[in-house]
């Protein structure tokens, strides 16, 4: 048997399991939840006008309650009633980076100083689960003996670290920043593509999407005045160009299919290559993610459905919704 064919056999069984704990397990309301959505067509959910400043409250309030949850400092992974643990999981280093980023904004709209305080922590915590090659490394937080290393993941707590040095100085973060850059500068062939995607992700070579790292490296490169890492921005940029086809669509850039890529990745993309081309005063760089969201534009429903995959013509390629992918293309 193939390790494709076991892959397949293991996540069926996986999601059966999961099925299994949900339909006869004791947790109702989550039950009632999952059915709910499960039988219910994105595309006949109404949208809710002029709460916008209370989710984002309550978003806030999600992600202060899931950093609650860990000992650490760090954000968790989730809450996921049906896992092993049955609730909250350990602390994820690649998307409490760029929380932090968020959560700065956000004080810095509202007020709200606590904000930048648990971000402050958040970067403690990153500095002490950064890898000694300066890379940040894949999955949740393991021991150091386990880690293996993400080009990805360094990049957003790379754009983490920058946003909370903007707001405290601290030497031991400023550090851990350079180091990350350094892994980012040595991780990069000339052509601009970055080599370590990590273990979590399918093994093919180039991962288009990787080019959002650019941003934090061009940022770095100004908050430092060195110019190699604003330059290897520009080249990490000018490589992901070359997989885009005329119509704006990048191949190559997805976490496991790279004929289908998700709104997740294709946003990751867009906004990559957008804030370097603001940065560094690029317009072909701006105009090339201004392509690429033309062909998901007109894909976008009344409602604001948004099919999770899109194929190389901009067809939609599922009926369902990637919930992170649809946030990223609507900022």
């Amino acid at each position: 048997m193939s390790n494709s064919i076991k892959q397949k056999y293991w996540n069926a069984s996986h999601r059966l399991q999961q099925w299994k704990t949900i339909l006869l397990g004791n947790n109702r309301p989550f039950r009632d939840i999952v059915l709910k959505d499960q039988f219910r067509s994105p595309k006949a959910v109404i949208p809710v006008l002029g709460e916008t400043v209370e989710r984002a409250e309550a978003a806030v309030r999600w992600l202060v309650t899931a950093q609650d949850a860990t000992p650490d400092g760090g954000v968790s992974y989730g809450y996921f009633p049906v896992s092993s643990v049955s609730g909250w999981e350990a602390s994820y280093p690649e998307t409490t980076g760029y929380i932090m980023t968020s959560l700065i904004s956000f004080a810095q709209l509202t007020g709200q100083s606590d904000l930048i305080d648990r971000a402050y922590r958040m970067a403690q915590w990153e500095t002490n689960t950064q890898m000694s090659s300066g890379a940040i490394q894949g999955g949740k937080v393991i021991t150091p003996d386990k880690q293996s290393p993400a080009a990805f993941n360094t990049g957003m707590v790379l754009d983490g670290f920058l946003s909370v040095l903007q707001e405290r100085d601290d030497s031991t973060i400023f550090r851990a920043t350079e180091r990350a850059g350094e892994f980012l500068i040595n991780d990069m062939y000339e052509e601009g593509m970055f080599r370590t995607n990590g273990e979590f992700v399918s093994a093919k070579s180039i991962k288009t999407y990787n080019v959002l790292c650019a941003w934090a490296m061009h940022r770095l490169g100004k908050l430092t005045g060195k110019t190699l890492y604003s330059d290897a921005a520009i080249r990490a940029v000018e490589g992901a160009l070359k997989f885009r086809k005329e119509n704006g669509w990048f191949a190559e850039n997805c976490l496991d299919d790279h004929l289908r890529p998700l709104t997740h990745t294709i946003g990751y993309t867009a906004q990559g290559i957008l804030e370097v081309g603001v940065a560094a005063e690029r317009e072909d760089f701006v105009e090339a993610s201004e392509r690429c969201l033309q062909g998901i534009l007109p894909n976008i429903e009344e409602n604001g459905y948004l099919a999770g995959r899109f194929d190389s013509d901009w067809h939609p390629a599922v009926r369902w919704v990637c919930a992170t992918g649809s946030a990223q293309i609507a900022i």
